[in-house]
């Protein structure tokens, strides 16, 4: 009887060790930011949110509009290499992709789906965020993720984070990675593990 209560604490400390080690490694990363929710309808119309998206996976996500002439497609580009690394890491059931719009008043779940068909992508676990106000998505960029999210007066294009962010399961934001070029995948699969 005296053995099995041994191995029982021995077993429960080793789980008690498992948790405090998952927070440890969070307080590793660099950005330690409470990310908010946002309620929002997916590139296939579906209403959802990110709290939603976020439960039990990890989520890595950046900023986008589709009218954008500059760096949102070589971003796009460079999420749907990033979907593939992690599919080939074996991954791909831990981890969401979120593309989330600046621009929820032309971005719409039709012109979402169609410019998400342009990538070689899978909807499983990559979703293209619009549905909200214009106001909603500045001050969320603003406070959840410290990005800017704005329109440039006179013009349909918007100043947004050309970033890829790191959002543990607890929905917070850890680590900021180049998206527009060059990001580091390596490190990303890494971190990804880290927090798995």
């Amino acid at each position: 009887m005296k053995g099995k209560s041994i191995i029982a604490a021995a077993a429960l400390s080793l789980f008690l060790l498992a948790g405090c080690q998952s927070e440890n490694v969070e307080e590793s990363f660099p950005m330690k930011v409470e990310v908010g929710d946002l309620a929002a309808v997916d590139q296939n119309g579906e209403s959802t949110s990110l709290s939603e998206l976020n439960k039990g996976k990890i989520v890595i996500a950046d900023f986008i509009f589709t009218n954008c002439d500059t760096v949102c497609l070589p971003m796009t580009a460079n999420m749907a290499k990033l979907q593939k690394k992690i599919a080939d890491a074996g991954l791909e059931d831990e981890i969401q992709l979120v593309s989330i719009s600046v621009d929820p008043e032309h971005d719409t779940p039709e012109v979402l789906k169609e410019y998400s068909s342009r990538y070689e992508m899978k909807d499983e676990n990559w979703s293209f965020l619009t549905g909200y106000s214009r106001d909603e998505i500045e001050s969320f960029a603003n406070v959840s993720f410290k990005t800017p999210a704005a329109q440039v007066e006179g013009s349909n294009q918007f100043v947004h984070g050309t970033s890829f962010y790191l959002v543990s399961e607890n929905g917070v934001l850890l680590k900021q990675y180049e998206g527009v070029s060059n990001p580091p995948y390596e490190e990303m699969i890494e971190d990804i593990e880290k927090l798995k």
